[in-house]
């Protein structure tokens, strides 16, 4: 385990930071809805295994709205109907832009999730994917710890 990024290097993690607020406000002015910016989020963390951003990010998205049934289908979202049109596609591009390389299956995905989302929404989910797989990054390489909450989010001590 190496040393935690954001406290050896602030200027680092402030820049990123900036970053993921630039993306946050840019990808809601082309469409995407902060529950579909969260599915993504929570999505790519399951897929590289970041625990810190997966605690997070399930938060932040039933603070968001998310039903929490959502959230415990995420992993299967593809063989279940609890997934409108637009969640299906954010989740498809989420996969293709976490896991690659890209494979025949995804690019099909991608293609089907841009005639749903639209130009825009769909580089917009893209951003958001590409922002939240720097940050399960950094916070595996850092190794940042998960600590006990309660039910409402709140650190157990």
């Amino acid at each position: 385990m190496s040393p935690f990024l954001d406290k050896v290097m602030p200027e680092a993690w402030r820049a990123a930071s900036a970053f993921s607020a630039a993306i946050r406000e840019a990808t809601s002015r082309r469409g995407l809805s902060a529950q579909e910016s969260e599915l993504i989020k929570v999505r790519a963390s399951q897929l590289n295994g970041c625990a810190f951003c997966l605690d997070l990010h399930s938060r932040e998205a039933r603070q968001a709205g998310i039903r929490q049934q959502k959230l415990d289908l995420l992993p299967g979202w593809r063989e279940t109907g609890v997934f409108d049109e637009r969640e299906r596609a954010v989740l498809a591009v989420t996969e293709a832009s976490t896991v690659l390389p890209l494979t025949e299956e995804s690019a099909a995905d991608l293609s089907g999730a841009r005639s749903v989302l639209g130009d825009e929404t769909f580089v917009a989910a893209e951003w958001v994917a590409v922002t939240i797989n720097a940050f399960n990054r950094i916070s595996i390489l850092s190794g940042h710890p998960v600590r006990p909450r309660d039910s409402e989010g709140k650190l157990v001590r």
